[in-house]
């Protein structure tokens, strides 16, 4: 069975008002995009917290699945008005083949070789590397894949670093990889923290399909104990505010690495963190840094 793909030009203001118009007249599928992505014009969409950002695109593009013997003139037709729209909006459509969506979504997810014995892989695939340390995370809702630059600086950091027995503590878990991949490195006490929900609740069911032994929890609940390590892979506006809290959790004699900093940001990190303890670049990767430092015993 065929579908259609129908995509429509129209500014930020009318943009969900007609998704939500196609949705209820019986769209399949409805998204907004930045009419002008992947050119000199594209408009980032999220900043950093504490910066400023509009909702939506000004030139947006709402681009629906609808059935093949859809007349989509008429639909729009009905949907511009709901929306609010004087006019006609400029649309192409065409048609989409039958596909199964389940296998073309996960060919698009492959296995990341962090290191020598570190592998990321989902779960309908085989590990690689029988012999290597496998940790089987699915793509989803909360963020950390592996793919992204400052997990892997992360992750190779923790490899070096991890020693059978020790404590760690993974905040800003996100999708719980970094707490994950520390259990399965040998640490036997591990804590992931995040202000997400989802996050929480994804990082609970990946230690699971992981079998490893670990503890996620909303970061408005009160977190107690100091840690042998402890990693941060937030952004850099949050780290600096966090500083005080996160070398709190650290305990005398450990080590605490920082990401989802830039290059450019690397002196104000070091700076920020300078009252409870020294940071220096540890590794770098595609314009990210990973800062670490000991804390005095």
């Amino acid at each position: 069975m065929a579908w259609l793909s129908l995509k429509v030009r129209t500014d930020c203001q009318h943009a969900e008002r007609l998704a939500d118009a196609l949705l209820d007249a019986g769209a399949l599928a409805v998204s907004i995009e930045d009419a002008d992505a992947g050119t000199v014009d594209e408009q980032p969409q999220f900043g950093e917290p504490g910066s400023i950002s509009r909702p939506g695109w000004e030139r947006s593009l709402v681009v629906a699945l609808l059935k093949a013997d859809t007349d989509v003139r008429q639909l729009l037709g009905q949907c511009a008005v709901l929306a609010g729209l004087e006019q006609l909006p400029a649309f192409s459509q065409e048609e989409v083949a039958e596909q199964d969506w389940v296998r073309l979504t996960q060919s698009q997810f492959e296995p990341i070789r962090v290191s020598e014995r570190l592998w990321i892989v989902p779960s309908w695939h085989a590990a690689p590397d029988p012999r290597a340390i496998v940790l089987v995370l699915d793509p989803g809702l909360a963020f950390g894949t592996g793919s992204h630059p400052t997990t892997r600086l992360c992750l190779e950091w923790l490899e070096r670093c991890v020693l059978p027995g020790m404590s760690v503590l993974d905040y800003g878990c996100g999708s719980g990889i970094l707490a994950i991949a520390a259990a399965r490195l040998g640490a036997t006490q591990v804590v992931g923290v995040d202000i997400d929900p989802q996050a929480v609740g994804a990082a609970i069911n990946n230690a699971e399909a992981n079998g490893v032994d670990a503890r996620f929890q909303d970061a408005a609940r009160e977190l107690s104990g100091q840690f042998d390590l402890v990693v941060a892979n937030i952004l850099a506006n949050p780290l600096q505010v966090l500083a005080a809290a996160i070398c709190a959790h650290l305990r005398p004699g450990g080590r605490l690495a920082l990401s989802g900093i830039l290059v450019e940001q690397v002196d104000e990190l070091i700076a920020a963190y300078a009252p409870y303890l020294p940071l220096a670049l540890a590794d770098s990767c595609d314009g990210w840094v990973c800062l670490a430092g000991g804390k005095a015993s």
